[in-house]
């Protein structure tokens, strides 16, 4: 029996994707970006990572990425996620040279799923989100081509209307994640699976936020300095996630003590509850910038 030949290693190019791929995505960037909210379809091409892993997303941050570019990747705000770990590995198998960072503050492109970082993204910063359905009404319609017709027509009443069923239902609305937002006035978004916490943080941004939706051949985007509003009545004001306890007091951060940040639940083993901040990077420089005061105050 002969033996085998061993077989090279593949060689990938620059961001894996082709050239004429990478082309595409950008053009269908640069539409999304000149009509905010409006969905712009594209050729979404096979990607070696299993779905639920943000597909369209990362086609969009392959296609952006230069050899000048730092990139981070977030899954529900932790850098160490099985998610967010693993498309790290991809992208330093396949973007030789881009920095990889876990520092919100150093990174030009940010690869996120279902977060938006606690601190406010610069100008020069992109943040790309993993979606998973790009449409709000998919709720109300099934027929893709009817949505489009309704998105064309700015005509959202059977949005409202189910929205006006949770609070006949529930005495309040109960989206908890996804939220339907109005974006400069027209067109309303689906904002990926993000918490309402994270909703207000797309009206007039400094930064870019562009949005792929890979199963769904789509591509969105909320540029700079955009209108971007969570629908509600003029009678029941859009809210937030709140951290109060039974006593009426704010939760705090077990780690490092923050009370302005989005707080994940942990139950222990013995099944005490604690919470922590979702964003691992703005937790870390809380306690850094802790450590540093306490260092400067024993010097002194």
């Amino acid at each position: 029996m002969r033996a085998r030949k061993k077989r090279k290693p593949a060689s990938y190019g620059f961001g894996f994707l082709d050239e004429n791929a990478k082309k595409e995505i950008r053009r269908a960037v640069l539409k999304a970006v000149a009509i905010p909210g409006y969905q712009v379809p594209y050729a979404s091409r096979e990607m070696p990572i299993a779905r639920g892993f943000g597909t369209g997303g990362l086609q969009i941050t392959l296609s952006l990425l230069g050899d000048d570019d730092a990139v981070k990747v977030i899954d529900q705000g932790s850098d160490e996620s099985v998610n967010a770990a693993n498309l790290r590995k991809f992208f330093a198998l396949v973007c030789p040279g881009v920095t990889e960072t876990t520092r919100t503050a150093d990174a030009s492109v940010i690869q996120t799923r279902h977060r938006i970082p606690e601190r406010a993204l610069r100008a020069d910063q992109i943040l790309v989100f993993q979606v998973p359905y790009p449409d709000p009404l998919v709720l109300v319609e099934a027929n893709a081509g009817k949505r489009r017709e309704m998105h064309g027509a700015a005509n959202y009443a059977r949005l409202w209307t189910k929205l006006y069923e949770d609070m006949v239902t529930f005495d309040e609305i109960t989206i908890s994640h996804r939220y339907p937002t109005r974006i400069a006035g027209h067109y309303v978004i689906d904002p990926s699976p993000i918490p309402r916490w994270d909703v207000p943080k797309l009206d007039q941004a400094d930064c870019l936020y562009l949005f792929g939706a890979g199963r769904e051949k789509r591509i969105y985007a909320v540029p700079p300095h955009t209108t971007a509003e969570p629908l509600s009545f003029s009678d029941v004001p859009f809210r937030v996630e709140d951290f109060t306890d039974a006593k009426g007091q704010r939760r705090t951060c077990a780690r490092c003590g923050a009370t302005d940040s989005f707080l994940d639940e942990l139950l222990g083993a013995d099944g005490s509850r604690t919470w922590a901040c979702s964003d691992t990077d703005y937790c870390n420089d809380i306690l850094e910038a802790a450590r540093c005061d306490r260092s400067s105050k024993s010097a002194a």
